[in-house]
């Protein structure tokens, strides 16, 4: 496979301005995490599969040991009245060049279908394990700051101080040449661990900015295993830095971790 190539599984989809929410694999797996969950809930339906060079030479081994190449994907549903469509995956390009190349290819998809505004969700990394219930915010223009700023979502200047790298803020970069409303949401996270607790908090601003209900006890779940993972995972550092205090003052903690790695 030399180029991109999509797959259109249903012609005859009718959409009124709907929406895209864009939830690929990134820090915390938060913006896949809410848009896997959505199209549980709200029974999507796929309709557009998305095969490319710039994906890692992988396939997945589903469960009865047949195979399955890495994609990515559109599904389409209605929520409230509201026209959803949702595009997730596998994984994201493994190059620069593909990055701008499938942002490209997103977007000429989301103008076929009529696309009126795009929500790239993800994840903020704090590299702390502790939970911060907190969504930062990005957008390509002024008014989408200001109308998002009534749910709570915060825009700090400068941030996040090293940008959106990958499609979440991407797709606002290009979008602005395409003259389509694009803002980015970012759920607080950790950045060491899959953060279902993050997804769920990001999910509820989402549903309020949609003026939907979803049912999120399955990600409720999910969070509670997370977190007793992450308190190990707090401990054991704790019990690490509790160590070092004890190293003998010929050896630094520099040349520990250097000996370590």
């Amino acid at each position: 496979m030399k180029e991109n190539k999509v797959i259109r599984l249903k012609d005859d989809i009718k959409l009124s301005n709907p929406i895209l929410l864009v939830g690929l694999p990134g820090v915390g797996h938060v913006g896949k995490l809410v848009v896997e969950h959505l199209i549980e809930e709200l029974d999507a339906e796929k309709i557009i599969e998305i095969y490319s060079p710039h994906f890692p030479p992988q396939v997945l081994v589903n469960e009865d040991s047949t195979v399955k190449l890495v994609n990515n994907e559109i599904f389409a549903c209605k929520a409230n009245d509201i026209d959803i469509l949702i595009l997730t995956g596998d994984h994201q390009s493994a190059s620069t060049e593909g990055h701008y190349e499938l942002g490209d290819l997103y977007l000429d998809l989301a103008e076929e279908l009529g696309v009126s505004r795009i929500y790239t969700l993800g994840g903020f990394p704090t590299g702390q394990l502790t939970h911060t219930d907190e969504v930062i915010g990005a957008a390509n223009n002024p008014v989408l700051v200001e109308e998002m700023g009534q749910y709570g979502i915060e825009f700090k200047e400068n941030e996040p101080g090293g940008g959106i790298v990958g499609a979440s803020g991407l797709l606002l970069g290009l979008s602005q040449f395409r003259k389509l409303d694009a803002m980015c949401l970012m759920g607080f996270t950790s950045g060491y661990l899959v953060d279902p607790k993050s997804a769920q908090f990001l999910l509820g601003v989402l549903s309020k900015i949609l003026d939907i209900e979803i049912d999120v006890t399955p990600l409720e779940e999910r969070a509670k295993e997370m977190e007793k993972i992450a308190a190990q995972l707090a401990e054991m550092e704790q019990q690490q830095q509790g160590q070092q205090q004890f190293l003998p003052d010929t050896v630094s903690n520099d040349e520990d971790l250097r000996y370590i790695g």
